[in-house]
This record gives C-alpha cells, sequence and structure tokens, in this order.
C-alpha cells in the first residue's frame, strides 16, 4: 500500500478504488488513470473504469452491489448509483480448506488465567448478581450498589461485583424458540469462567423459573453459587438485605482465586465490529483476522458472529468449513434470517447503518466482505446457535444479530472469556465480566478517541504496517489483558449496561 497514493486498490478486479483521505473534485488520480469529477470524502469509493446500469460492482474481487445507472470514471460510487439485486454465490463446501498459519517461535503460547474447578479458564474474576427477569432487575442493581466498597478493596483478588440485568424473562411461552435463546443465554452466564461466583435473583412467578434454570445447570447450592426470590424473601429490602449477606459469603472463597499459566488455547475470543467504516474490510478486520490465525495455530478459539453481517459474504466460508454439514448449517442460518427479515417486513439491505453509510459502505454485501474479514483464513469448524456452548476448537461462527451488545451476549454465553472489538466510526463499549479490546480502523478517529480506543489499526492505510505485523500485536495484547491487562473500557468502566439477549418471538 503506498503512502503517497491518494486511493487503495484492494483487487485487480474492481472497477472501484477506496479514498485514503479527502479527495477534491479534479484531482488526477494517475495510478488509475482517471481524474475525480466530484469531491469523494475519506474511505469512500470512486470509479476507475466505466461501469454499465446493472453490471456487478467488485470490491475486494467480490460482487458488493450492482449500477443503478451508468457510472463514469472518477464518480463517486455510493447509494445514489448503487443497488441490491439477488446473485448466485458458489457455496463450494471446503474446497478452500487449507493447513493453519505457522505460529512463530517468538510469540507468546500462554497467559495467566483463573482455572475453575470444572477445567474452565477465565480472564477476569468477579462475583455476578443475576436477574431471571425483569422485575429483580432493580434488586440485581441495589446489591452492586450497596454492596460496601472497603469490603472489596479488602479482597483485591476479586475484580468487582456484576450486575447481569435484561427486560425479558416472562410475557412469553415456557417451551420453544425464544424461551430455548434466554435460557441458553442465562445459563451461559451463570457458568461462566470469568464468574468465580454467581448469585441467581427471581421474583418468584416469572416464565424463567430460578429452579428451571438450576435444574438446567445441574447445580447445586454451594458457597460460590446461590439462589433468592424477591417472592420468597420478602420484598425488595429483605432481598437485598439477604442477598449483600450472601456475597459476604462468597467473597473469601473468590478471593482465594489465583492466577496461574495456562496455554493460549484457552483463550476463546468474540471477533466483534462496530460503527463500521469504509477502512474496516482494509485495515482492522483484516489484521485481527490474521490474530484469529495465530490464536487458532496455538489450539485456541475464535467466534464469529454478526448473521446478518456475513450475508453476500458467506460462500467464503462455507468454503473453507471442514465439512458439509458444517458449511451446510451456516447456509441453513443465512435462509432463516432471509425469512425472519421477510415476516418482520424489512429486508436484509436494512442493515449498514447511516453512520456506516456516512463512512462508505453503501450495501449489507459490502460491509458483509469487510466483516467477514475478523475470520482470518483459517477452516470453520462448527457452526453454533445463538448462546449454545462452544463445543469444539478453531475458528466457529454463532449466529447472532448485527446488533453489538446482543451478538456480544451470545458470544459470552457461548463461553468467550475475552471480546476483540473493531471499530472505525467510534463505538464505545465494553462487556462485563468479559474484557473487550478495543481497535480502532483510522488514525483519525483513534486520536480523537484514543480514551476508549486500545490499538491504532489506521497506521497499515499509510504503509507504515503490514496486516500481518498488526494482526501479532492483536495477539499478543489479547495474551496481555487475558492475564489480567486493564482495557481503556476497563479503566473507564463501561460494561455494566451490555448484556441484551436476544428477543425472538412474542412478546405476552
Amino acid at each position: 500500500m503506498s503512502a503517497a497514493a491518494r486511493t487503495v486498490r484492494l483487487h485487480p478486479e474492481d472497477q472501484v478504488v477506496v479514498a485514503k483521505r479527502r479527495i477534491p473534485a479534479g484531482t488526477a488520480l494517475p495510478e488509475e488513470g482517471c481524474i475525480v469529477r466530484e469531491e469523494i470524502p475519506a474511505a469512500h469509493k470512486v470509479a476507475t473504469r466505466p461501469i454499465a446500469a446493472g453490471e456487478p460492482i467488485r470490491k475486494y474481487g467480490q460482487i458488493i452491489g450492482f449500477a443503478a445507472r451508468p457510472i463514469e470514471p472518477g464518480e463517486h460510487v455510493h447509494t445514489h448509483n448503487v443497488e441490491l439485486r439477488e446473485f448466485q454465490r458458489d457455496y463450494a463446501f471446503g474446497a478452500d480448506l487449507r493447513p493453519p498459519v505457522a505460529l512463530a517461535e517468538d510469540l507468546p503460547r500462554s497467559f495467566l488465567g483463573f482455572v475453575r474447578a470444572n477445567g474452565r479458564v477465565g480472564t477476569r474474576n468477579y462475583l455476578g448478581v443475576i436477574s431471571t427477569v425483569n422485575c429483580s432487575a432493580s434488586v440485581c442493581h441495589f446489591v452492586r450498589e450497596r454492596f460496601p466498597a472497603d469490603l472489596l478493596e479488602l479482597h483485591p483478588h476479586v475484580d468487582g461485583i456484576v450486575a447481569i440485568t435484561h427486560g425479558s424473562g416472562c410475557g412469553m411461552a415456557g417451551s420453544g424458540e425464544a424461551f430455548q435463546v434466554l435460557a441458553r443465554t442465562l445459563a451461559g452466564f451463570v457458568g461462566h469462567p470469568n464468574f468465580a461466583g454467581v448469585l441467581l435473583i427471581g421474583l418468584g412467578c416469572e416464565v424463567a423459573q430460578v429452579e428451571l434454570l438450576r435444574e438446567q445447570l445441574a447445580l447445586e447450592p454451594g458457597p460460590l453459587f446461590r439462589t433468592l426470590t424477591l417472592q420468597e424473601s420478602g420484598g425488595t429490602r429483605r432481598t437485598v438485605d439477604r442477598a449483600l449477606g450472601m456475597l459476604r459469603e462468597m467473597l473469601p472463597h473468590a478471593d482465594a482465586a489465583r492466577r496461574e499459566e495456562v496455554a493460549a488455547s484457552e483463550l476463546v475470543v468474540g471477533l466483534q465490529c462496530g460503527g463500521s467504516d469504509g477502512y474496516s474490510g482494509i485495515t482492522a478486520n483484516p489484521a485481527l483476522g490474521h490474530a484469529a490465525d495465530l490464536l487458532v495455530a496455538a489450539g485456541g478459539t475464535a467466534i464469529l458472529s454478526e448473521t446478518p453481517e456475513i450475508y453476500g459474504a458467506e460462500h467464503l466460508l462455507t468454503r473453507r468449513a471442514v465439512s458439509r454439514e458444517v458449511g451446510e448449517k451456516l447456509v441453513a442460518r443465512i435462509r432463516w434470517w432471509e425469512d425472519y427479515v421477510r415476516r418482520n417486513g424489512g429486508v436484509m439491505d436494512n442493515n449498514p447503518s447511516p453512520g456506516n453509510k456516512a463512512g462508505g459502505l453503501t450495501t449489507i454485501l459490502e460491509k458483509s466482505l469487510g466483516a467477514a474479514a475478523k475470520g482470518g483464513t483459517s477452516n470453520l469448524t462448527d457452526v453454533l446457535l445463538y448462546a449454545e456452548p462452544v463445543k469444539t476448537r478453531g475458528l466457529v461462527f454463532m449466529d447472532s444479530p448485527g446488533y453489538d451488545p446482543c451478538s456480544v451476549t451470545g458470544q459470552v454465553a457461548s463461553g468467550a472469556n475475552i471480546i476483540a472489538f473493531t471499530t472505525g466510526r467510534g463505538s464505545c463499549f465494553g462487556f462485563k465480566p468479559v474484557p473487550s479490546l478495543k481497535i480502532a480502523t483510522n488514525s483519525a478517529m483513534y486520536a480523537r478517541m484514543i480514551e476508549d480506543m486500545d490499538l491504532d489499526a489506521g497506521t497499515i492505510l499509510e504503509g507504515g504496517a503490514h496486516i500481518e505485523e498488526v494482526g501479532r500485536r492483536i495477539y499478543e495484547l489479547l495474551l496481555e489483558v487475558a492475564s489480567g491487562r486493564r482495557t481503556k473500557s476497563e479503566a473507564l468502566g463501561v460494561g455494566d449496561h451490555e448484556f441484551v439477549p436476544w428477543q425472538i418471538g412474542a412478546v405476552m
């Protein structure tokens, strides 16, 4: 990538290039043999050759849309002259399987984690107060807020108390898809290795009963797992008092945990992007993809998600599926989403968001091609339902909406013990009890929001760093954070309100 060039060409077959910075009208692009006809905003696309009406428009060598009218060289290519149409994708299951990336000798292969009694490894050591239903949410927050800070300070090996609350748990059927999603999500958090202990609090008459969840987890009450309901405890104040007493009893047990060296194979990284821009698929996402490849080479697990944001790029993943069965599972989720969106009066191109479009992304196909780059080049070993526990190592896909808090909630429930989050527009995001590493796609936003961003991948754009070099740094930083280094979002205290289980179906 030339530092002097004003644009980035991603594939020889592309009819468009991406502006590295704002390009005024009349500017010559000698490397592309054309003159810019109108101002091109940074991260947006400019045509470099004539494109006929109806012709597929390519970026990354892949179709991102179709010309809504003839487009001349030098024209701005965006929502005003690009449209989405159906087109065939070649799923070619397993055609692009490849050996894993080699892990260089100088890269770390371990981190310091909390090994739990069941063998799972945490990257943080929290106590959790989890509500089964919205009706117990306030009590959970009261408990967290009223727990004596001085008592926590006497137990320095405990990272704090997290209240996990949500707006569901009742007004729904007690069986079926919607209930199963919520039950899997809550179960994933109750058993998450970043919690040393959990207090589960319900109202008492809700659909998502405390006892039902306890039975699903096969957990018996003990020093690090307790349950309460407001109705049995005598109401709000008495429940809070009882809960505070239970947490006091849990605290010394949680404080006894110590970090110990474990293999990098115990790291489960949720791959996420939010507030994406035209640089996401050029800098941060492929760099994170390389980091994911390195983690997989070390025996670890990377979870790619956001099904609406791989739409149109799913064929790049099915071609790397370890079996036809795995590839077909991904296609089945794509078909489910097409039906789900249709039933609710939408279209798949409702995504990208206005902010994505302002940042240079035109269609869901273009956004998806950039988002899929987070998955690197590793083989796809499994496809999971939302919040379904991870069963295989390597690169896995978990079905979820593209809405970041909802998607990350599912990834953490599935077992992610750290999140790597890329952003171009500047998402301010954290997610307790799991640390979230924020990676900026461009240096201007990184400088503007440096208190929220952990790493600048924008150096790739100006030729100052290679994708592989930044990917190595992300991999190293993931292990450092897993070992206890605090992220920017943790330092700011962000992450108490991002638990958003996916609500499917009727609310009654």
